[in-house]
């Protein structure tokens, strides 16, 4: 396998053949621990996201795993210039690079222990993957990171618009949405207005993609099918902050909760995913937990080394 290097990284191209608008393809991201190790984490992104989080990768490896990420089909590294960015009409397209993206960390590279490590719409995704793929055994521990359970918005509008929207969105995916992102959280969080945090607007711009009505319709039903219930039977860890804030314009309280969903829905839906389920809130943290302030996001970092290590995944050091 052809694998590039860049800034410390190994970089490989998943070629997926194509769909409605042609060619598709997804991007791997490895960085292996300076220890040989036999255990490996997989990050999932979220919605107008890419993997830029090194400090993840840094943190994985000093607890002696390899760590993978995968840039989604239409996401980051993996947008292709005939393509509308982030577009999906149902989520489980991404089947196709997470199974491809597992066959090389087990078979490839011989890693036997998988965690899968999932944000926002990425956390979704692990969910019903992990759910979907529970019999083969493919992911030892599943941790979540403000996992996209529901849609942040008020009851009225869930239970009459948002069935109606989804209705829409299979027949005719392509209609825009008269809303869209706020850009408040971005602000919060980049180097260039009121974060440390340096990544690039071309893969995840201030205000977002457009989004289409083909895309809430897939989110939609992926979440119902969440919501009443999941069989994951692997150790589970759902983590998100405690407190949320209404999205929009920037404010001080974005730096100290989560600007883009509603913590209450996901703690609320969190038991429903399985039986073996950990949940566990973080003061003060933002949305991706990980790039909260310093001390909120060792804290996380604890957490995280901790469920691994309670749950038999043995020969961890605490030096990130």
């Amino acid at each position: 396998m052809q694998w590039d290097n860049i800034s410390g990284f190994n970089i490989h191209k998943l070629k997926l053949g194509s769909d409605d608008e042609g060619a598709v393809e997804a991007t791997v991201i490895r960085k292996k621990s300076a220890i040989i190790s036999d255990k490996a984490i997989l990050y999932i992104h979220g919605f107008v996201d890419y993997f830029f989080q090194d400090h993840l990768s840094d943190w994985a490896n000093s607890i002696g795993f390899n760590f993978y990420a995968i840039d989604l089909r239409k996401y980051g590294r993996s947008i292709l210039d005939h393509q509308k960015p982030n577009m999906t009409r149902n989520l489980k397209d991404y089947y196709e690079e997470i199974k491809l993206t597992i066959e090389i960390i087990r078979q490839e590279d011989k890693n036997n222990n998988l965690v899968l490590l999932g944000h926002s719409t990425g956390g979704l995704i692990s969910s019903l993957f992990t759910h979907d793929f529970r019999d083969e055994s493919l992911i030892d521990l599943l941790i979540l990171n403000s996992p996209f359970f529901d849609f942040n918005k008020p009851k009225f509008f869930k239970r009459s618009v948002l069935p109606l929207v989804a209705r829409l969105g299979l027949r005719f995916p392509s209609i825009p949405s008269p809303e869209g992102l706020k850009d408040g959280y971005v602000k919060s969080i980049h180097k260039d207005f009121h974060g440390e945090w340096d990544f690039d607007f071309k893969f995840k711009p201030v205000k977002g993609y457009k989004i289409n009505f083909g895309w809430i319709s897939a989110i939609y039903y992926a979440q119902k099918r969440l919501q009443k219930g999941l069989k994951i039977e692997c150790p589970t860890m759902v983590m998100y902050s405690s407190n949320s804030v209404t999205p929009g314009n920037y404010n001080e309280k974005m730096k100290l909760a989560d600007a883009v969903l509603n913590v209450k829905d996901i703690s609320r839906f969190a038991t429903s995913i399985g039986e073996n389920v950990k949940l566990l809130e973080i003061t003060n943290g933002v949305h991706d937990l990980i790039l909260s302030e310093k001390e909120v996001r060792n804290t996380v970092f604890e957490e995280m080394t901790s469920f691994i290590k309670r749950n038999e995944i043995p020969e961890m050091n605490h030096s990130y």
